[in-house]
């Protein structure tokens, strides 16, 4: 069960990465207005909208964090520790 779960969430950060790659800039929808995430620029177009722009550090950390998460969990056993 866990050995699927850190997978399925390596392969998720690893696509993350490879879509902050080929994007430009994000635009979003906002409810309300937020801080800007440490990770991105982010700027207010309208008072409905928020553009992220990635760093361009942040593809290739987020890439990298999910090919470590993925290799882990092949390394995992199939079998509970207990008895």
């Amino acid at each position: 069960m866990s050995r699927a779960f850190f997978f399925a969430i390596g392969l998720y950060v690893l696509f993350l990465g490879v879509e902050c790659l080929c994007v430009e800039k994000f635009i979003l929808r906002a409810r309300a207005p937020s801080r800007t995430p440490p990770a991105a620029k982010a700027s207010m177009e309208s008072s409905a909208r928020v553009t992220m722009t990635p760093a361009p550090w942040t593809p290739w950390s987020l890439m990298s964090t999910g090919a470590v998460v993925c290799l882990y969990s092949f390394t995992m056993s199939d079998k509970p520790q207990g008895k």
